[in-house]
């Protein structure tokens, strides 16, 4: 089931919210994160940029990646989570794994 418009955009802020405390809490000093009109932008220092934002018409968070390229996330009421509409993988557990890659730090996202 879709989520009703105003729950959307409260699940989709908190989620935005949080990913930018936590990068700036691991990586501030490598990189430039910020947060405006439901646009998450995450920009190394060394290149490489993350676009990530709420996509209010289909009700997901798109996601542009320097590692994976463009994906899209649909909300999972049960799981409670962000879920790739191509792979089924967590929006979390991607944007951890990569800016681990890249950086060798674990960033807490969960």
């Amino acid at each position: 089931m879709a989520l009703d418009e105003s729950t959307f955009h409260a699940v989709a802020d908190g989620t935005l919210e949080r990913l930018q405390g936590a990068v700036e809490d691991a990586l501030g000093d490598r990189l430039d994160v910020d947060l405006q009109g439901g646009i998450l932008t995450i920009e190394f220092d060394s290149g490489g940029q993350y676009v990530i934002n709420k996509h209010g018409p289909n009700r997901q968070i798109w996601m542009s990646s320097p590692v994976s390229g463009a994906t899209h996330y649909d909300y999972d009421e049960t799981a409670e989570q962000w879920i790739g509409t191509r792979d089924a993988g967590p929006l979390l557990d991607r944007i951890a794994a990569e800016l681990k890659a890249k950086t060798g730090v674990t960033v807490e996202l969960d």
